[in-house]
């Protein structure tokens, strides 16, 4: 059963929280982030890309960096932009995007929970990435992003969630991105017993997004671990930070593709091949967005066609029915010989927050064609992660993204 544990978080100053807050580190490059950092001198980006208080040449796993990122947080405390929470509590973040409002519970998650399979992934993770994070929170002593978990929606939970969101918030913005941030501090004993034991009583928790982020906070507390061999479990470092949301308010969109060339196929010969697996029907120069599960919006030279997967491809397997699995495993990789997605050179991944304009675009320019997919459900991502099984890359894509340096889990 899942364990949640109130913790004292590093937060900004209410007058300074919209400027500080940044999206996620990875949602840019290095010069994006920089150019972001110019524009808003308090973004927490100087702090989770702390390579961009350095000249190009020095790299962001430089030992300089994590110490860089250390010593600006520090800077940040001293000058008293960031304040340090009186007791330990619980917080709840609402975001709202074009209407549309996702309510999370901030808390601090069990390590060992993930070690035991309460919280559950459905991605893989690569070591460059989590040694990456490993030493910006070991070094900076600190969880700075928090990881985006789910869980099957508990009427004690949203009781509570409830109750307090009639209080008035700690942080209430718009963001530049028109995404409205909202947070209150939940410091009733009573609110914060109902929700350990509430959670105590959830068998399953999802990691949404954040993999390489849980993993590496993870990885971070065995090491406290190993270096305080009398530990008690109660020191923060055997916790991480976390969003956690009921599974029927969140927004998955879809995350589409686009591909380089047609791998030597002729137009007419390419449409050919994909009619052994799919339905192709023209749809014309207006855009195709796909409205049920296995149908596939494409386009190719100014034109938009319908795929239909037909049932002859179709599996009770949870992985193989996605699906981003039903296009690479009967058209990317069989047809147009991109057997690798992670690592192929010719495919490019698009998040549907950026519309089919964006798709017809890349298509017309750097790309040849491009893919439409209808988006996984929440149910598909938790059949797979329930089936101990992996989603293949890029096959979900959340908004709105939880903004960093709102909380702070000081370890």
């Amino acid at each position: 059963m899942a364990t949640i544990k109130p913790f004292r978080a590093l937060r900004p100053r209410e007058d300074v929280a919209s400027r500080v807050a940044a999206l996620p580190y990875d949602v840019y490059n290095r010069e994006e982030a920089l150019e972001e950092i110019r524009k808003e001198p308090l973004s927490f980006l100087k702090i989770d890309r702390a390579e961009t208080n350095f000249p190009p040449n020095v790299g962001p796993e430089e030992p300089q960096v994590y110490q860089k990122a250390r010593h600006i947080l520090q800077e940040m405390i001293a000058d008293g932009i960031f304040l340090r929470e009186g007791k330990p509590s619980f917080y709840i973040y609402e975001l709202t995007m074009e209407g549309r409002a996702q309510t999370g519970l901030v808390a601090c998650s069990s390590i060992d929970d993930y070690l035991q399979g309460v919280i559950k992934k459905h991605e893989n993770t690569r070591e460059d990435k989590e040694i990456d994070r490993i030493n910006h929170v070991d070094i900076c002593n600190a969880q700075t992003g928090p990881i985006f978990l789910a869980y099957r929606a508990e009427e004690t939970v949203n009781q509570v969630l409830n109750k307090v969101k009639q209080e008035k918030p700690i942080y209430d913005f718009t963001a530049p991105d028109d995404i409205r941030h909202r947070a209150w501090i939940i410091h009733q004993e009573e609110d914060i017993d109902k929700l350990i034991k509430a959670f105590s009583n959830i068998k399953d928790i999802y990691i949404a997004d954040g993999h390489h982020r849980t993993a590496s906070a993870v990885k971070v507390g065995l090491k406290r671990r190993q270096e305080n061999p009398d530990y008690t479990g109660d020191e923060e470092f055997n916790t991480f930070l976390s969003v956690l949301f009921s599974h029927d308010e969140l927004l998955i969109m879809d995350y589409n593709r686009v591909v380089k060339d047609l791998n030597g196929l002729g137009k007419e010969e390419f449409l050919q091949e994909i009619t052994k697996s799919y339905i192709v029907e023209k749809q014309g120069p207006s855009p195709y967005q796909p409205e049920e599960k296995g149908t596939f919006g494409m386009y190719l030279d100014g034109e938009w066609y319908k795929l239909i997967a037909r049932e002859s491809i179709r599996s009770s397997d949870p992985v193989e029915d996605l699906d981003v699995s039903l296009l690479q495993n009967h058209l990317l990789a069989p047809i147009l010989g991109i057997e690798d997605p992670r690592t192929d050179q010719r495919i490019d991944f698009v998040g549907g927050i950026r519309g089919l304009q964006e798709l017809e675009k890349r298509a017309n320019t750097d790309m040849k064609l491009a893919f439409a997919l209808y988006p996984t459900s929440i149910e598909e991502l938790f059949a797979v992660a329930d089936a101990g099984k992996l989603m293949p890359p890029k096959s979900t894509w959340f908004e709105p993204k939880l903004r960093s340096g709102l909380f702070i889990h000081e370890l």
